[in-house]
């Protein structure tokens, strides 16, 4: 079924590849790419916040003030920790990236990308949006500790910077593309010891 192609900023795509437009991807599971680090980050979320809720019982229990009520409280204070240290799961394949929090499950089509920003803050953001309004938000180190994961977006926003959908979002990429190859050269120096 053909799907109308919203426009982003007044922008439509080119008609040879209006045809291709689709908002979900064909998914080859065999050929996807996932954040290898997720399930490391998963189990520190869970360490700090049982550590947490350990001290805070600790502390009540020492102190002689332990109720229901304030461990539930305490409970209550350990699942939030969790919730905000909870890594989104990151995973890609060829013409799309997904990142899945708790809440919510967010997917970018990459070969129709209409522009790709980099968010410097606290932590550092890389934000995609595709033609059909669809926003990702990823933390750029997943892509430098994931070269599948980059090579997957990479070569899909070459396709949408052939197509003349990229207009916004090379120089965010290329920050990245330098990012990797600074990690890839130091791997290279400490597995040589030249470090």
């Amino acid at each position: 079924m053909a799907h109308p192609v919203s426009s982003v900023g007044g922008m439509e795509p080119p008609d040879d590849v209006r045809h291709d437009l689709s908002p979900a991807p064909e998914r080859h599971f065999d050929a996807e790419a996932y954040d290898h680090r997720w399930t490391r980050d998963l189990h520190s979320a869970v360490r700090c916040a049982a550590v947490l809720l350990a001290l805070l019982l600790l502390i009540d229990w020492g102190a002689g003030t332990l109720t229901p009520w304030r461990t539930a409280l305490w409970c209550i204070l350990a699942a939030l920790l969790f919730v905000v240290l909870c890594p989104p799961r990151v995973s890609a394949g060829a013409g799309w990236l997904q990142s899945r929090s708790l809440l919510r499950t967010r997917t970018v089509r990459t070969d129709l990308l209409v522009s790709v920003r980099c968010l410097d803050g606290v932590s550092q953001r890389l934000v995609l949006r595709d033609t059909f309004g669809e926003r990702v938000e990823i933390d750029p180190q997943v892509l430098v500790a994931n070269p599948e994961l980059w090579y997957r977006l990479d070569e899909d926003a070459h396709k949408s910077e052939a197509r003349g959908l990229l207009l916004c979002g090379a120089t965010a990429l290329n920050r990245v593309a330098e990012r990797i190859d600074c990690e890839t050269a130091r791997t290279v120096f400490r597995v040589s010891g030249l470090e």
